[in-house]
């Protein structure tokens, strides 16, 4: 009979036989490379030759080169956050865009870092050409932020809102769980949250669909969420001190009782918004044919 390979510590890992059911799907499912890495640790990397620039320079200059080593790293921070923040707003199909336009403000303090080095190294004129051209560069390579709210238009604005802001509440609960058990040093445990992740945003993306289902799903997006986190944040501590088995098979069972009764909440919201327009298409029928107006 196969036998999986791995061990205790491996994630999905068992010595025991294979039971022949197949192994658990969706963990990852619907993940995307994220985009804040790469060019964004570039430039967190290439201010630091200022350093030592700073130290065999003058005083006066010295300040200067340090003023913009500060600036840049600042700006670099904002980058990745802003593209953090807009991958965010792409994955949602309601959002609000973002409340502080970070790359916007990255390109910015890039212009003003160069500039402050321009000036410490060359003058006046060299510093505003740096500036203009780093900015204007960064905007280049990284582009703007959401400059309007997603999934808004033509609809209750207000209902849309709703909607938006309690995605992002139940986002930063999941976040939340997320950070937690990751105290626990426990690789599978940290991809069995990430698949309850999954299984959770299927639901939040019904929402975002049909803003009306945000009634009936209120409680997942709010009180469940908040109870999963708050369990995860005590069994985490205690986990990480006592690494107690009976504990861990309970958190287990936790999940997956939350993973099935999100999926049925996400299953049920769907096959009402499929009866919703079965129902709209049978009263247009009804109305085309008193119009006299009839297929061939």
């Amino acid at each position: 009979m196969a036998q999986r390979f791995g061990g205790e510590f491996s994630p999905q890992g068992s010595s025991k036989p294979d039971s022949g059911q197949p192994p658990r799907t969706g963990q990852f499912s619907g993940a995307t490379r994220t985009r804040a890495g790469g060019r964004v640790n570039l430039l967190f990397l290439a201010p630091f030759p200022l350093i030592w620039k700073a130290f065999v320079s003058s005083p006066v200059l010295m300040a200067s080169y340090l003023v913009g080593f500060g600036i840049l790293i600042l700006a670099a921070w904002m980058t990745r956050e802003g593209i953090k923040a807009e991958e965010a707003y792409a994955a949602r199909k309601v959002a609000r865009r973002p409340a502080l336009p970070r790359k916007i403000l990255a390109s910015v303090f890039t212009g003003l870092g160069l500039g402050a080095v321009g000036f410490a190294g060359h003058g006046v004129v060299e510093a505003v050409i740096f500036a203009v051209l780093g900015g204007a560069l960064h905007s280049m390579a990284f582009g703007l932020d959401p400059l309007k709210n997603k999934g808004m238009e033509g609809v209750d604005e207000h209902q849309t809102d709703r909607v938006a802001r309690a995605v992002e509440t139940a986002e930063g609960h999941l976040q939340a769980m997320f950070d937690a058990i990751k105290r626990a040093q426990d690789r599978q445990l940290e991809a069995r949250v990430i698949q309850f992740q999954s299984v959770a945003r299927n639901l939040f993306r019904s929402v975002e669909n049909d803003p009306r289902d945000l009634t009936a799903a209120r409680k997942y997006l709010g009180i469940y969420l908040q109870g999963a986190r708050d369990a995860t944040v005590k069994f985490a501590d205690v986990y990480a001190r006592s690494r107690d088995a009976k504990a861990r098979a309970d958190y287990e069972a936790l999940l997956t009782d939350l993973e099935q009764n999100f999926a049925a909440r996400t299953e049920k919201l769907l096959s009402n918004d499929a009866g919703d327009m079965t129902v709209e298409i049978e009263v247009l029928r009804e109305r085309l044919q008193r119009e006299g107006i009839r297929p061939e």
